[in-house]
């Protein structure tokens, strides 16, 4: 296999990203990634540390990518409503990337602070969407913990597909953010 042109970290960070939401975490392999690029995976190493350093900037990237699809979706909005449209969009990127999303959940190592950064701008908008409940501080925490717990309940069973009942998964969806959003009032 000759080296492709044009190989760089982006190109494999987005070659990557592709593999872990098609196929899983469990199939991020130096030589799947390789083989997707059509080079052989010492080439690989001219750009990247190994496996662990592609994990990483894949967490930054979801990161990066959930961050702006949340973003979108809650600006200029307010209350409920801020917190309905961040509550859709978690969802709708774990179902666009699963595997990303997956890669996402750990919070970042102390000393990385690359992702600490880009982890707490989500945790600052998240907390931004409480502020017209008028929340104390510790409250917020215990609000976006709780939200957050939700959607990642939700998300992962849908994902494993534990919703057979014949009842619309999306009204239950909406119910349970409701429930949510009655329980911090």
């Amino acid at each position: 296999m000759s080296p492709r042109v044009g190989l760089d970290v982006k190109r494999i960070i987005e070659t990557a990203a592709e593999l872990v939401d098609k196929e899983g975490v469990d199939s991020l392999t130096l030589a799947t990634i390789a083989r997707k690029l059509n080079v052989r995976p010492p080439s690989l190493f001219n750009h990247i540390e190994g496996l662990h350093s592609i994990k990483r900037e894949l967490s930054l990237y979801g990161l990066t990518l959930f961050y702006e699809k949340i973003e979108e979706a809650s600006r200029e909005k307010n209350k409920n409503e801020a917190i309905f449209s961040f509550a859709y969009a978690y969802i709708q990127f774990a179902r666009e990337h699963p595997g990303i999303y997956e890669l996402i959940l750990r919070a970042p190592e102390p000393d990385d602070y690359e992702l600490q950064a880009a982890s707490s701008r989500i945790i600052s908008l998240l907390s931004s969407c409480f502020s017209d409940y008028n929340l104390s501080e510790e409250y917020k925490i215990h609000a976006i913990r709780a939200l957050r717990s939700i959607l990642h309940g939700f998300s992962t069973l849908e994902q494993k597909a534990a919703f057979g009942l014949p009842v619309s998964i999306e009204k239950t969806f909406e119910l349970m953010i409701q429930g949510f959003i009655d329980s911090i009032k």
